[in-house]
């Protein structure tokens, strides 16, 4: 049985660093926002409950109408927890799934921005925080996203508070650009394998 982690962490924090690290270790890493993404378009029961909330304009064909959905779930509170709760049931059965087939691997990790607020938490082991300081954080995602300082505040202002997470962990791996990261991560592996 494979000891599963929860890579969890604010937008910009460093999750995916995080994420290639262990992939590179040779440990498999379940991208809950990739693999949402395409459950979104591809599963006919998450189409249905989205058109039935929100109209057909929640996707363009066979395509998610991207930019119409974000305005939905971060526009909007209340109905981003209605989206929420028809996307993440999906997602939480796919990831079980996913880590049934990796059953020959001591370790396995799911990386989701908002693994505690989707309740993924008890699908999973342990969680890992990864942890920069909000300036930080707007910088990367910036950089990364081509956005304005305005839409990260508002994305951060979406999510858990990091102070909470932080109380919520049972590892922090601090990606604050001073801090090496792999020592920590080797670290939280020997820990939890004793290797």
């Amino acid at each position: 049985m494979s000891i599963k982690l929860g890579i969890t962490g604010g937008i910009g924090a460093g999750k995916s660093v995080v994420s290639h690290l262990l992939e590179i270790m040779g440990i498999p890493v379940y991208i809950a926002d990739i693999r949402s993404k395409e459950l979104t378009v591809n599963d006919p029961e998450i189409r249905k409950k989205l058109i039935l909330l929100l109209g057909k304009e929640v996707y363009k064909g066979k395509e998610l109408n991207k930019p119409f959905l974000a305005g939905k779930l971060f526009g909007d509170q209340e109905l981003g927890k209605q989206i929420n709760t028809i996307i993440h049931p999906v997602v939480k059965k796919d990831f079980i799934r996913w880590v049934a087939l990796q059953k020959n691997k001591p370790l396995v990790a799911m990386e989701a921005a908002i693994l505690i607020e989707a309740g993924f938490t008890d699908s999973v082991d342990h969680t890992v925080m990864v942890y920069a300081p909000e300036e930080i954080r707007i910088r990367r995602a910036i950089q990364r996203d081509h956005s304005t300082p305005e839409l990260i505040r508002q994305r951060i202002k979406n999510q858990m508070d990091d102070d909470q997470k932080r109380t919520l962990a049972d590892f922090i791996i601090i990606n604050d650009d001073l801090s090496p990261v792999l020592p920590q991560v080797l670290e939280m592996i020997r820990q939890l394998t004793g290797k």
